[in-house]
């Protein structure tokens, strides 16, 4: 008869924490081979950090990263990442295609300029793709005080239905 109340408590406690993860992996410009633009937004003459899965799906020969907003970069096949200096010049609220090139595989991410309205340069129809959004703070750090409030507010409604469920049982009981 215990199992029930206890596995109420977990099935909650799961739930909580469940609601906690950050949705990091859907968030920033990314594709299916592994490429990455961090962040997916930027102001002109902002930096962006080009990335490539090295991983069994990913590519194992050197990367050819081109876009109408920087210079073509190459990453070199011992590294994962390279840096490049978004023009100065890009389009407020345009999304520009980067493209990456590896291992006869290419793919393109989008690249979206701060501010403004959103205008497709490359002739793309305007159809929206879903939400551009910052990465925030899922990914952009780790603050200790409010992980350390989050457990505790978690530990402490655990507990609380824990002591609630054993109450009730031994009232039952009597």
């Amino acid at each position: 008869m215990r199992a029930i109340p206890v596995a109420s408590v977990a099935l909650l406690g799961a739930a909580a924490l469940s609601g906690c993860v950050p949705a990091g992996a859907a968030v920033g410009g990314s594709s299916t081979f592994g490429f990455t633009v961090r962040p997916a937004t930027v102001a002109p003459g902002g930096e962006v950090t080009l990335g490539v899965g090295r991983g069994a799906g990913g590519c194992h020969g050197r990367v050819t990263v081109e876009s109408p907003v920087f210079d073509t970069v190459t990453i070199p096949r011992h590294e994962s990442s390279a840096t490049a200096r978004v023009d100065r010049d890009a389009r407020r609220g345009a999304v520009y295609q980067v493209t990456f090139a590896c291992d006869g595989r290419t793919e393109a991410v989008d690249l979206t300029i701060a501010g403004g309205h959103s205008h497709h340069p490359s002739g793309e129809s305007g159809h929206p793709k879903g939400v551009h959004a910052g990465e925030g703070g899922s990914v952009a750090g780790f603050d200790v005080r409010e992980i350390g409030l989050g457990l505790a507010l978690v530990a402490g409604s655990a507990g609380a239905a824990y002591h609630l469920s054993r109450r009730r049982t031994g009232e039952d009981g009597a």
